[in-house]
């Protein structure tokens, strides 16, 4: 059955605004939470992001998006670090199945399909977007809002089993 989940993400720079800008830019549902004051490290997150705001920091609402969604997509860029790193202790914490994709040997094309065939093995209808800030790695923002906006548009296709 195909399926084309809803993206949350936490509104941080990088891979969590890309999504949420490819899931607004389609017309599709997105939300999410982010730290009380939509703190973002660009200052206040903008409120056209569709965002809850949480009494506590980005752990808290890193684990928040990770309890509230039915698995995680992470996009980095190398072995993961800082945040991203704890995004995976969640998903272990939590029993939520993750896709960890290093979009620095993985072509984009291929990338979709991975997480296309990740959604539908797990029937994924709230899918967190997680991944280094903008600071933190440059080329992530383009990658993930292309990756986001192809995989809402894209069919279902079979992948390998990469995920945990």
């Amino acid at each position: 059955m195909e399926r084309r989940p809803v993206i949350v993400s936490g509104g941080q720079t990088g891979v969590d605004r890309a999504a949420l800008d490819a899931a607004l830019e389609l017309g599709w549902p997105a939300g999410g939470w982010c730290p009380r004051g939509r703190l973002a490290e660009d200052g206040a997150i903008p409120e056209r992001y569709p965002l809850r705001e949480l009494a506590g920091g980005y752990l808290e609402r890193t684990r928040k998006n990770v309890q509230d969604s039915d698995a995680t997509l992470i996009v980095g860029f190398g072995p993961p670090t800082g945040g991203t790193a704890r995004t995976i202790d969640f998903c272990r914490q939590e029993g939520r199945p993750w896709l960890l994709l290093d979009a620095s040997v993985t072509p984009l094309e291929e990338a979709v399909g991975l997480v296309r065939g990740f959604i539908d093995r797990h029937g994924i209808g709230i899918l967190n977007v997680a991944g280094p800030r903008a600071s933190g790695e440059p080329r992530s923002y383009d990658y993930a809002r292309e990756l986001v906006r192809r995989v809402l548009t894209a069919p279902s296709q079979s992948s390998s089993d990469q995920d945990r």
